[in-house]
C-alpha cells in the first residue's frame, strides 16, 4: 500500500505572557512572554525538529514572533498580519469573569467585541490564509495567537468559525492540520500538544 504524501500544517501558539496566565484577552496589545514563556518557547526547537517547511509564518506580535525566534525559526519567517490575534476592541485586557459581570450571557465565538472583531471577520482572516496554505501546497508552520488557531483550525476542517470555540490551545502549544487520503479530506492530524 502507497503512503500519500500531503503538506502538515503546524500551528504553534506561542509562550506564556503576563496576561495568558491571567486570563486577560490579548489581542492587539503586545506583551512580551514571561520567563517561563520565553523557556517553553526553546523547548519548541526539540519539539519541532526534524520538520521541513516551505514556509513559516508569524503573526505580527510580539509574542509569536519571539516565540518563532526563540524555536529556531525565526530566519526566514514572514509576518501575515491575517494571523494577528482576535481584535478584542473594548474586552482588550479584561477577563472573561469580568465581562461576564456586565454582560452574563456574552460568548465570545458567538458575539465577539464591541469595537473590536466578529467572529466572521475572525473567519474571513482565517479563511484567506488556508487559501494561501492550499495554494502553497507544502509544509507550513505558523506562529500566533490561541484564539485565531482556533478559529483558523474549525475552518480548515469545514466547520464554521463559531466552532473554534470547541477547541482548547494552551501557551507553547503543537497542534497539526493535515489531511487524511488525498487533499479533499482535511482533518486534525494533532491538537494542543
Amino acid at each position: 500500500m502507497s503512503v500519500i504524501n500531503v503538506p502538515q500544517i503546524t500551528l504553534v501558539r506561542h509562550g506564556e505572557t503576563a496576561w495568558s496566565l491571567s486570563g486577560r484577552h490579548t489581542g492587539r496589545t503586545d506583551i512580551p512572554l514571561t520567563p517561563a514563556g520565553e523557556s517553553a518557547a526553546r523547548t519548541l526547537a526539540t519539539r519541532l525538529a526534524g520538520g521541513t517547511y516551505s514556509a513559516i509564518w508569524s503573526s505580527p506580535s510580539k509574542r509569536a514572533m519571539t516565540t518563532c525566534a526563540l524555536s529556531g525559526f525565526g530566519t526566514g519567517s514572514a509576518i501575515m498580519p491575517d494571523l494577528a490575534e482576535w481584535d478584542y476592541g473594548a474586552y482588550e485586557g479584561r477577563t472573561t469573569k469580568e465581562i461576564l459581570t456586565e454582560r452574563p450571557d456574552w460568548r465570545l465565538f458567538r458575539d465577539g467585541c464591541p469595537g473590536g472583531e466578529t467572529v466572521a471577520d475572525v473567519g474571513a482572516r482565517a479563511d484567506r490564509i488556508i487559501v494561501q496554505i492550499r495554494a502553497l501546497d507544502a509544509n507550513v508552520v505558523i506562529f500566533s495567537s490561541a484564539h485565531v488557531l482556533r478559529v483558523l483550525a474549525a475552518r480548515w476542517i469545514g466547520l464554521p468559525p463559531e466552532d473554534g470555540a470547541l477547541l482548547v490551545l494552551g501557551t507553547a502549544s503543537v497542534s497539526v492540520l493535515s489531511y487524511e487520503h488525498d487533499h479533499s479530506e482535511p482533518v486534525l492530524r494533532a491538537w494542543n500538544g
